[in-house]
């Protein structure tokens, strides 16, 4: 079944079978692998994209359902060789270690800075309890992705969508 969607800025067609979960689109067909996988079952939410800026955990949407949406992997954060700032506030801030969640974190934390650009400890921690980090407390990520709402609240200049490579 051939769908068209499109990712980090980018109209893509392909060919897919209907039951093709869109992480595995994500990453074998599209060759994305920013977007990693985790569980399968929903709980780690490594594998977290924005479909039409709404974070999703995509190891339980079939790419079919993507259909002429929108879909923004981490590698559509950067443009033209800048950081997007919630790139810049997780590097700055030590937000990752292993940086396996890192990706899935960063996404859920634009998508909150969209809708709360000022968010308080408790909205970012509501925002990201879906995602699981096992190699930190959560204190870091927190701090960037607050960091970066202060950062767009100063200016800071935010890249647009990248195109697919």
């Amino acid at each position: 079944m051939d769908i068209t969607v499109t990712v980090n800025g980018t109209e893509r067609t392909a060919d897919v079978e209907p039951r093709q979960l869109l992480v595995h689109f994500i990453r074998d067909t599209l060759r994305l692998t920013g977007t990693h996988v985790g569980c399968d079952t929903t709980h780690c939410g490594v594998c977290t994209v924005l479909l039409d800026g709404t974070p999703v955990k995509s190891c339980t949407v079939f790419a079919v359902q993507a259909d002429g949406r929108s879909i923004t992997t981490v590698e559509g954060l950067q443009a033209d060789g800048d950081l997007h700032p919630i790139q810049a506030a997780f590097k700055e801030h030590h937000g990752l270690q292993c940086g396996y969640c890192t990706s899935a974190m960063m996404l859920v934390g634009s998508a909150l800075l969209e809708r709360v650009p000022d968010p308080s400890d408790d909205d970012v921690r509501e925002a990201i309890s879906g995602n699981l980090c096992r190699c930190t407390g959560y204190m870091n990520i927190v701090k960037a992705i607050r960091a970066a709402g202060e950062a767009r609240a100063a200016g800071a200049p935010e890249p647009a969508v990248a195109a697919a490579e």
